[in-house]
């Protein structure tokens, strides 16, 4: 294999697992992703090292080694493209394939992976917001508050997210609107739970799934990006309260 076809190899299997890493898969399933589609198309694997913001991959076919990397973008939740990169991995590894196909494939089920409607992911988010806020003891005068500050926080998460604002600070702005949101709505319409209507109305931005993969990364033996990933949830979590306490802040300023 010449030095060329073993360098396209590399680099298709490293976005593969670039790919799972953005859709929120674990170091064990992007280590995998990224090994069955290198086999699959005929290199051997030496080493593959995943990191928060890069991975590295180490082939071998005959007398030839290559190392490449692949820097990792944004992490984000994306369920239905991270089983369908899952599947395309192992099909590769099943049934073989060329760089091109892998390559084709990957493309195509990034941009046709089809996705919700905006407004439905929005007001889902809203409704789980409100949900929450009354297992969390908002009264009822507050649910409609709560749903329309997490609807609303939602869009404009992604809204900001499209603009490539940071996103720690898109957790202080959404957690400051869509708390003000359920906080004013909540006082206007009579309720009790003002301060637990801000709180519940910013829920949205509890990251569920990196705190997951931050444990699962640690306990499977992968410390660092497991630190890294935990690390990232503390800082949400930091610039998310607060945005809460800013929003509390300017309803007990207008009390």
């Amino acid at each position: 294999m010449r030095h060329r076809d073993l360098e396209r190899i590399a680099n298709a299997a490293l976005r593969v697992g670039r790919a799972l890493m953005e859709c929120g898969a674990s170091v064990s399933v992007t280590r995998l992703g990224v090994t069955m589609t290198a086999r699959g198309l005929g290199a051997g694997i030496i080493g593959v090292r995943v990191g928060y913001a890069s991975i590295g991959l180490t082939v071998s076919a005959e007398q030839t080694t290559i190392t490449r990397m692949i820097s990792v973008g944004g992490h984000g939740v994306n369920h239905r493209l991270d089983m369908a990169v899952r599947a395309l991995a192992a099909r590769v590894a099943e049934k073989g394939g060329t760089v091109a196909s892998v390559n084709g494939d990957l493309d195509r089920l990034i941009r046709e992976t089809p996705r919700h409607p905006v407004w439905l992911v929005a007001l889902a988010t809203g409704g789980a917001c409100a949900a929450f806020g009354r297992l969390l003891g908002v009264d009822g005068q507050a649910f409609a508050a709560v749903l329309l500050g997490g609807t609303v926080g939602q869009d404009l998460r992604r809204r900001l997210a499209a603009r490539g604002v940071n996103p720690f600070v898109i957790a202080a702005l959404v957690a400051f609107v869509a708390g003000s949101i359920g906080g004013w709505g909540a006082r206007l319409l009579g309720s009790a739970s003002v301060d637990m209507a801000t709180i519940a109305a910013s829920l949205l931005l509890v990251p569920g799934v990196p705190a997951t993969n931050a444990q699962t990364d640690i306990m499977e033996g992968y410390p660092t990006v497991g630190s890294a990933r935990a690390v990232a949830v503390g800082m949400m979590m930091v610039f998310g309260a607060t945005g809460i306490w800013c929003a509390q802040g300017l309803l007990r300023a207008g009390a």
